[in-house]
């Protein structure tokens, strides 16, 4: 029995805020969550702190945990929004099972509409930068900046590759690889495999956060669908109208996303700002949140005429 099993159980001690159904009671920052219904889905979202609106987007298999250290420091200066991903978390799926970029960016988009959140600046990691993107480029949003961590902007790779084979994208839509995947990850030594395979360190309880997740069948198969439907060809091809500044960070250390893609992306881009960090791998923002908290500041301190 995992401790995972306890932690899902309701506890005298939890606070009575309307939540999604289920959301542990000690889950990161949950005295921050709500429970918000937008778009025909009930979303976990997570709000903190004042300032000007600051949106956090996590990327694929994450959810809101995975700025558990870095938003409330975030929050000292910006009003910070963040949300499980449709399927992910503790956020429903849509019933049609879109999980395709344009279809994310439009469930996101229709949830900053309910919560009449604009925000000033955009933060994405992964895949969530390429949502962050989709969102301005389309006009949902407009940012002044738009800060890419460890952004998975161009076809997957690495770590990732396994995902898009054919046998991965026929099982996407069956109950059959997200049970396989969601038995496999009762096993701790399963779950630290995947996430060195990210070349990222981080601490236990992130290891017992990313475990807990990946024995949620719905979760795991959210995940399979949106990495077998993901398609960026027309993200780059609208990249260079991008009106917001680009700016991507890129860990040296990271096995999931290359960090020549960011340099990759300021080629179709010119514009783009591009960090790279020598000691980070792929959950940089994980392994390291005062630094990338200083980063994001100093980047909206720039782009945002140094009143943020």
């Amino acid at each position: 029995m995992t401790a995972g099993y306890f932690s899902e159980r309701w506890s005298e001690d939890a606070p009575a805020v309307p939540v999604p159904e289920g959301l542990p009671y000690d889950w990161p920052n949950r005295s921050a969550s709500s429970r918000i219904d937008a778009g025909g889905l009930t979303w976990h979202v997570q709000r903190m702190g004042a300032g000007p609106p600051l949106l956090l987007l996590h990327g694929t298999a994450a959810s809101t945990h995975t700025w558990r250290d870095l938003m409330p420091l975030l929050a000292a200066d910006y009003d910070v929004l963040a949300m499980d991903l449709p399927g992910h978390g503790y956020s429903e799926r849509r019933n049609d099972g879109l999980m395709t970029l344009p279809a994310l960016s439009s469930s996101v988009s229709i949830l900053l509409d309910v919560l009449d959140f604009r925000p000033r600046f955009a933060v994405g990691h992964s895949a969530g930068a390429a949502i962050a993107l989709r969102l301005a480029l389309d006009g949902a949003i407009r940012p002044e900046l738009v800060i890419g961590l460890n952004a998975a902007l161009l076809p997957f790779g690495g770590a990732l590759k396994v995902v898009f084979s054919p046998l991965a994208r026929m099982f996407a839509n069956t109950r059959l690889m997200p049970r396989m995947v969601a038995r496999r990850a009762r096993d701790l030594k399963a779950v630290k495999r995947v996430l060195v395979g990210t070349g990222s360190t981080i601490d236990e309880a992130g290891i017992d956060y990313y475990q807990r997740l990946l024995q949620r069948e719905g979760h795991v198969a959210a995940v399979l669908a949106m990495m077998a439907s993901w398609d960026l060809v027309p993200l780059l091809d609208d990249l260079p109208t991008l009106d917001a500044q680009l700016h991507l960070v890129a860990g040296e250390r990271d096995k999931a996303v290359s960090p020549s893609e960011a340099d990759a992306i300021a080629r179709v881009l010119p514009s783009t700002e591009v960090t790279r960090l020598a000691d980070c791998g792929h959950l940089a923002h994980e392994e390291q949140p005062a630094r990338i908290a200083d980063l994001i500041r100093r980047a909206c301190g720039v782009h945002g005429d140094d009143d943020a």
